[in-house]
């Protein structure tokens, strides 16, 4: 009798001992939680969902934008023109930015900067890159991956590291490049609307006036949504001396304005 109670009190103690580690592991990782997501700008990349929600709003405008052309060219002549390339992702940027903000810098309005003027983007060609503006002055992007061509390299690793470049792109990221290719030679902007797809080596993106006609003397653009290209493309456009691409990615500690 006296073995069947020591055995009871023997498991109750294994038990009790079981429920309270168990509580101490709910309670640190709950512990966790609270400290990985207290401060917006410590959410790694991708899983800020405030973050996201801006991306998939842009994505959705640009849809809008491509479903009400119909297939139609619209207009990309002046300045005030939003089909124009820049201006289109300027526009997409622009137009939902408004309740936003950083969570170093929660009353300051959020901008995107200008393409850097043609004197500062010396020796390379314009268009290869944004100007330099400061989170402090509302800017929510950062350089994330750059490629410049390199003449001291041969044209093969040129490629290479241009191949290695494109393979860093991520949803919502903004693509800038001074480009030679099938559409023209120049600047040109665009939104990629998915992450890399190493499967198939393709991205997929969004963007108006990379195609194009002239009517009555004016310049007419066709918005592109889920464009998709193997990066080898990419590489051949802006792949040449004097040229390359910039992908410009939003920071992690977007938050909602107050």
């Amino acid at each position: 009798m006296k073995y069947i109670s020591f055995l009871f009190l023997l498991l109750l103690s294994l038990y009790t001992c079981s429920v309270a580690e168990q509580l101490s592991l709910e309670e640190m990782l709950a512990a966790e939680d609270v400290q990985q997501y207290s401060d917006a700008s410590s959410v790694p990349a991708g899983e800020s969902t405030v973050r996201s929600a801006w991306i998939d709003e842009m994505i959705e405008l640009s849809e809008s934008l491509y479903r009400k052309a119909a297939g139609k060219p619209q207009r990309a002549q002046y300045s005030g023109d939003i089909y124009i390339c820049k201006n289109y992702t300027v526009n997409l940027f622009r137009e939902t930015a408004g309740k936003y903000r950083m969570a170093a810098y929660p009353d300051v309005p959020l901008i995107i900067p200008n393409n850097q003027k043609k004197e500062n983007c010396l020796p390379y060609n314009y268009g290869i890159e944004w100007e330099e503006r400061s989170p402090e002055e509302g800017n929510p992007f950062y350089a994330a991956a750059t490629f410049r061509y390199d003449d001291s390299l041969s044209k093969a690793q040129n490629e290479e590291n241009a191949m290695a470049f494109m393979r860093q792109v991520r949803k919502g990221d903004f693509f800038q490049m001074s480009a030679d290719y099938y559409y023209g030679i120049g600047a040109h902007s665009l939104v990629f609307i998915a992450d890399y797809d190493p499967d198939t080596d393709m991205v997929h993106w969004t963007d108006s006036n990379m195609k194009g006609e002239t009517k009555n003397g004016e310049r007419y653009a066709y918005i592109q949504f889920d464009a998709e290209k193997e990066i080898a493309w990419f590489v051949d456009a802006f792949c040449h001396k004097k040229r390359g691409a910039t992908l410009y990615r939003l920071r992690d500690d977007i938050i909602l304005a107050n």
